[in-house]
């Protein structure tokens, strides 16, 4: 028996080909600190040496909130865009073969791959007035390059990726045979979408949801070109911060990032509760 108890104790201690818990816990917290941490710690701090008047007086400078007001309206709505639309792409991906579904399936990453820069000069050439599809809707007073509804579009083209390829694994792993056992029992197709399906899709999509609201807040490049930039009407706080640091107002600029990193994060934080009920309310993801 001591022999047996020797061995086995050889073998809990025989090092192993991939490293222990206190090895990549320790790597884990030192990247993020380095990354993540460290860099917005210091926001805040530089933030809290501002005063709480000064501060009270940035956050609540017009050309500020107007500018958050923008940034974090066009965001909610983008994202919003891309859930139903992105959703519906990925369902088509997925459950159907058709010519050139591969093409189809690669420009998905399109927005990943194309500099920022160059999606928001081809927005603008697209949507202004003398553009293939600004001309087409000026006729109709809809102007889309150089307003709000500008950063929307292009929000939506940066943030679409990232909900189909949270989706699309999760729709993958769905059996069809459990919405056929639901038709067999009398479930129209409606009935099956929305009490069979949405439930396994909702933890990823809240994900994908969470993504592309995180990835348009933080959006400068793509933007630019096609808001027009004309403050306190399309001009986003990504852009306000860039600007104050031209002007050496750097307490300003601080303190937008402040207020920015604020409500991202209550935001986020939000949606990550609701992804965690989804999954304890279905039974899906653990």
């Amino acid at each position: 028996m001591a022999a047996a108890l020797t061995g086995a104790g050889w073998r809990f201690r025989r090092p192993s080909v991939i490293p222990g818990f206190g090895l990549t816990l320790g790597f884990t917290l030192v990247y993020l600190s380095l990354i993540v941490l460290i860099p917005l710690s210091g926001i805040v701090w530089r933030s809290a040496s501002l005063g709480t008047a000064q501060f009270w007086a940035i956050a609540t400078d017009e050309r500020t909130v107007k500018a958050l007001k923008i940034s974090f309206g066009a965001s909610l709505l983008a994202a919003t865009v891309n859930v139903l639309f992105g959703t519906v792409v990925a369902w088509v991906l997925v459950r159907y073969r058709f010519p050139g579904r591969r093409l189809v399936d690669a420009v998905v990453d399109l927005p990943f791959a194309l500099p920022t820069a160059v999606a928001g000069i081809a927005l603008t050439a697209i949507y202004a007035p003398n553009g293939w599809i600004g001309s087409l809707l000026a006729p109709y007073g809809i102007k889309v390059a150089f307003t709000p509804l500008g950063i929307v579009i292009a929000l939506i083209f940066i943030g679409l990726p990232f909900v189909v390829r949270t989706v699309q694994p999760v729709m993958e792993e769905i059996d069809k045979e459990v919405e056929e056992v639901a038709a067999t029992l009398g479930a129209h197709r409606f009935q099956t979408i929305a009490r069979v399906i949405l439930p396994g899709l909702a933890p990823a999509i809240l994900t994908g949801y969470a993504l592309a609201f995180a990835r348009a807040v933080g959006e400068y490049g793509s933007v630019i070109f096609i808001a027009g930039n004309i403050p306190y009407v399309s001009e986003i706080a990504p852009l306000l911060i860039v600007i104050r640091l031209e002007e050496y107002d750097y307490a300003a600029a601080t303190g937008i990032a402040a207020i920015m990193l604020a409500i991202s994060f209550a935001m986020l934080f939000v949606i990550n509760l609701l992804q965690a009920w989804s999954r304890r309310r279905y039974g899906y993801g653990g």
